[in-house]
């Protein structure tokens, strides 16, 4: 059942939809507005009207109306009205959309269908036309007329009206004419059939729209004198023969201008003029005019136009422009110079350089040729000798010592000026209380100053960029030639962000006074660069930093001070502001062995500049404990030096260390040498390399206690260097020939057979000793011998004599020993150096023993 009910309700729905779309709705409904344009804000009535007949579908008294405006839901009132129908009222209090439509809709079953419509504009009256001006354009004699419309909010209908006055409209019975302007403009252009010339017109616009219609004032005007002409044509410009300054314009109308009376006006200017010069009041027909006040010797550019003399008549555009130069006439102006001397050579003349402004052009009276200076005035017409002769506004010269006056003249086509006198004053007058300078604007100073103590008849300024020289620039200077003033604009040769130096001479009757300086910018920013830092020296604790100052033409300002900035690897900031008048500045406080950038900060009043970063590294030491620390060391060093002087000279000291070998080299024994051995050297053959001689083994002799041997004083071996032997037993080998134990044993039986028994007493064994001269290796052996060393029968030798054996053959010196021998048998015996130089004696007592 539910679904049953549900089912039949949308089959309703889709019935009425169907049912109004195929044309149900034809007639059935009807919308009615009050009016469908509105003020805006203003109140909107509607009412709709619903015929049941005309609506299929729709049962009677069962109809609901409902509104809306635009997609707004509106409440209005529903009553039935005659023949059946359903009438719904509605009221928008205030209507404040500018356009909105209003729908009447039905309701059936719940749903709504739109069945009427109505739409409705919301606005204001059309705004008043303004600044109605018309023109008569004489080509084809249309009048042309423009104004200004105000905001519409409404579509607006415009159109141009113009009729004779009223009174002569109201007799004559002529209509109002005119023009509509295209697509909604401003301007629209009345036809010459629409117009009558030479009469009175009254001209407006009107503008309506759905609210109502407003018009503009009216002008009532002649179209002719609302004319704009043609320019007229210059003929000829020429001077009035007797008045050099005065000029004759010949002029010409337009062909269509012709027949009128015209008011006219001439302008023209130099080429140095900014502005034109104004020649009003022309009038009357075309003839020449006369103008006076040009400057003689300029070229002028002249220009003319017309008009209607009526107040609203229009200018015609100005004439093609004619070029026209007046007459000169010799200078007539008073040169103002001013000088500045100097001694030259050994005093007898000096040099003096003057300089002048160039005078104003209505003075000049043309174009100047040049300047002439003489030390002397002109006298009966006789020109004077010319020191200088120039184009320039300066001149060099040198002078007498003398010279006081020099006379300056100006000179063009025309002639030549009278001479201006330039005394030379000396500057030692009395000088200004104070001064200063000021900006007056990016290209100019105002300079003040405070009057000297005695009155003054003038001032002198000078100014110069700084750093060039005064006289670099011929018109920087300027007179005030009122002595009361107390300041003044210079502007010649200003230019923002440099340096002046001014100076302000005060001029007295008699005397130039002593000048004043002071400097100033006109205009100051932030350096162009800012000073480069050098490191002039540094310690563990502190650095002193040095800079060179900013050239004077990178300032751009008065310097206030410079901020030195340092930083260690941390990122540690540290600043000091400087002063700007020094260039040096100390760090201190730093840390020992550390890394630190430092940079310079330049500033002026109008900003700041940065330099490049400078890194230094402190010192571990300062240098006074540099130098303490090297003192010390050289104090060491001088100790271990003395020390070892000490132990040079001290032989005490130095046997404690170095124990004194004796040298045999150098020995009384070592230098005495037999005649024998320097007949005949002897010589034997080693196959050892010679070498420094070195004492390796030193065997002393044991002897029985008790006996001395061969009877001597024990107190005789200690005073001898040797001692005493009354028979020497030498046993000589050569590389591989040492003696054996039977030659040995032959050798004792044949000498000195004692019945003792061989004991070996010495060995030495040498190379050589130090400062020796080299000598081939050699070995000294007391050898074995039987003979009774320790009897006292031996025989002894005398003090003085020295043993040589002799008689002993070869073979038997060099023969195979024992082996007891062979231990300390190991070079020749000739070769011991104790020995090589002994003296041979007594052979005779040698028995067999042969010389070697």
């Amino acid at each position: 059942m539910g679904r049953h009910g549900a089912g039949t309700t949308l089959l309703q729905r889709l019935s009425l939809l169907l049912l109004l779309s195929l044309g149900g709705t034809h007639g059935c409904a009807s919308v009615a507005v009050g009016s469908p344009v509105v003020p805006l804000g203003s109140a909107v009535t509607a009412s709709c009207t619903v015929r049941s007949e005309l609506c299929r579908g729709l049962e009677r008294g069962k109809i609901r109306i409902a509104w809306m405006l635009d997609s707004e839901p509106m409440a209005g009132s529903q009553q039935q009205g005659p023949g059946g129908t359903e009438v719904s009222n509605l009221t928008v209090p205030h209507f404040n959309r500018s356009q909105a439509r209003l729908w009447c809709l039905v309701e059936w079953n719940g749903t709504r269908q739109r069945v009427g419509m109505a739409e409705i504009q919301a606005g204001y009256p059309p705004a008043k036309p303004s600044n109605l001006t018309c023109m008569l354009n004489l080509s084809d004699y249309g009048l042309t007329c423009q104004w200004e419309r105000g905001a519409d909010s409404l579509p607006t209908a415009v159109a141009l009206k113009c009729a004779t006055s009223r009174a002569q409209r109201e007799a004559a019975g002529e209509a109002v004419t005119g023009c509509t302007p295209r697509g909604g403009g401003h301007r629209c252009t009345v036809p010459r059939r629409l117009l009558q010339l030479y009469r009175k017109m009254d001209i407006w616009v009107s503008a309506r729209n759905a609210l109502g219609t407003a018009e503009s004032e009216r002008l009532c005007i002649d179209p002719m004198d609302v004319a704009k002409l043609d320019p007229p044509t210059l003929q000829s410009i020429r001077s009035v023969p007797y008045q050099t300054d005065c000029v004759s314009v010949a002029w010409e109308a337009a062909r269509t201008s012709a027949h009128m009376e015209l008011q006219c006006e001439l302008r023209y200017r130099s080429p140095e003029d900014l502005a034109w010069a104004l020649v009003p009041g022309i009038s009357g027909q075309a003839r020449p005019t006369q103008h006076c006040g040009f400057l003689f010797g300029t070229q002028y550019h002249f220009q003319m136009r017309c008009r209607r003399p009526s107040p609203g008549g229009y200018w015609s555009e100005w004439s093609p422009g004619r070029n026209f130069t007046t007459h000169e006439k010799a200078p007539t102006a008073r040169l103002d110079a001013w000088w500045s001397t100097r001694p030259a050579g050994a005093g007898q003349r000096v040099e003096v350089q003057l300089r002048w402004k160039a005078p104003p052009r209505r003075e000049a009276n043309g174009r100047l040729l040049g300047y002439r200076v003489a030390l002397s005035p002109r006298r009966r017409g006789r020109e004077p000798p010319a020191v200088c002769d120039t184009t320039d506004t300066r001149c060099n010269f040198s002078a007498p010592a003398g010279a006081r006056r020099v006379y300056l003249t100006a000179y063009n086509a025309a002639g030549e000026s009278a001479a201006t006198e330039v005394v030379l004053l000396e500057k030692t007058g009395q000088p200004l209380a104070g001064l200063q300078a000021v900006p007056g604007g990016e290209r100019s100073l105002w300079v003040h100053w405070e009057a000297p103590p005695a009155p003054a008849a003038g001032y002198i300024l000078e100014w110069h960029r700084t750093p060039s020289e005064p006289a670099s620039c011929s018109a920087c200077w300027q007179r005030e030639r009122d002595g009361g003033t107390t300041r003044a604009l210079i502007q010649d040769g200003i230019e923002p962000f440099q340096q002046y130096n001014i100076s302000v001479y005060p001029l007295y009757k008699d005397a130039v006074g002593v000048p004043v300086y002071t400097a100033a910018y006109s205009k100051q920013k932030a350096p162009s660069c800012a000073p480069k830092l050098h490191l002039k020296s540094i310690s563990k604790s502190h650095a002193e930093l040095c800079w060179e100052p900013i050239p004077i033409e990178m300032q751009n300002g008065f310097i206030t001070n410079y901020t030195i900035f340092w930083a260690n690897s941390t990122a540690d900031v540290s600043s000091a502001v400087v002063n700007s008048s020094l260039s040096s500045f100390v760090i201190w406080d730093l840390k020992p062995s550390t890394l630190y950038k430092v940079h310079i900060m330049a500033s002026t009043a109008a900003g700041s500049t940065n330099g490049t970063s400078l890194t230094l590294v402190t010192m571990v030491l300062d240098d006074i404990e540099i130098q303490f620390l090297f003192l010390t060391l050289g104090l060491i060093f001088v100790l271990l030096i003395l020390l070892m002087i000490c132990f040079q000279k001290n032989g005490r000291v130095k046997k404690q260390f170095w124990p004194s070998v004796p040298d045999p080299a150098n020995s009384s024994l070592g230098k005495w040498v037999p005649a024998e051995l320097q007949q005949e050297p002897l010589q034997i053959p080693s196959v050892r390399e010679p070498g420094l001689a070195t004492i390796s083994t030193v065997t002393v002799l044991e002897r029985v206690a008790g006996k001395q041997p061969w009877g001597k004083d024990p107190m005789a071996e200690t005073t001898s260097g040797f001692p005493d032997l009354s028979k020497s037993y030498v046993q000589q080998d050569g590389p591989g020939t040492l003696s054996s134990s039977r030659d040995m044993s032959e050798m004792s039986q044949r000498c000195y057979r004692n019945g003792g028994e061989a004991v070996q007493y010495a060995k030495v064994v040498g190379d050589g000793y130090k400062g020796q001269q080299h000598i081939p290796s050699r070995l000294y052996v007391r050898s074995s011998s039987t003979q009774p060393l320790l009897f006292d029968g031996t025989p002894s030798p005398k003090s003085y004599e020295n043993l040589w054996f002799q008689g002993v053959a070869p073979e038997r010196l060099y023969g195979q020993g024992s082996k007891e021998d062979k231990g300390f048998l190991e070079e020749p015996l000739i070769n011991f150096p104790l020995l090589q130089g002994l003296k041979i004696g007594g052979a005779e007592e040698l028995c067999d023993f042969q010389r070697l």
